[in-house]
């Protein structure tokens, strides 16, 4: 009963794909933040874990976060900013790759995982990058 009442209800509110966002402390936190303090528009389901570098992420925790109904991950990348490795952004790129490759084993779609390089003053970019995912995350539950 109480399924089918959440289920009722989020049909009414239109449906939020529950995003996991994996954040820099010094790069992509920034960016993020300010996105919430101007108050831009983006699902509520999002939930941040910050970390000191995009290239400590490991594939089995975007694994683990999509089998524990986390809809999609989005990773915030350094990009080449990273203040910790100059090869950041090509071990990004292996991880996402290891990541895909896991994901595809486990039976689960791919495109539940995004990244893309956020600076600390990428607000707008943040919240588009987010709308644009959460809506290709909606389609693929339809």
């Amino acid at each position: 009963m109480t399924q089918t009442l959440q289920a009722g209800t989020e049909a009414a509110r239109g449906y939020e794909p529950r995003v996991l966002v994996f954040s820099t402390n010094t790069i992509s936190d920034p960016g993020i933040d300010l996105a919430g303090s101007s108050h831009m528009h983006y699902s509520p389901e999002v939930v941040v874990i910050s970390l000191p570098c995009t290239s400590g992420i490991k594939p089995s925790w975007i694994l683990y976060a999509l089998e524990r109904n986390f809809d999609g991950v989005f990773i915030a990348s350094d990009g080449d900013e990273c203040g910790y490795l100059s090869d950041c952004s090509q071990r990004s790129s292996r991880i996402v790759q290891e990541a895909q490759t896991l994901l595809a084993q486990h039976g689960i779609d791919g495109g539940r995982l995004k990244m893309a390089a956020i600076c600390s003053v990428c607000a707008e970019p943040f919240a588009k990058h987010i709308r644009e995912f959460t809506k290709a995350l909606a389609e693929l539950e339809a």
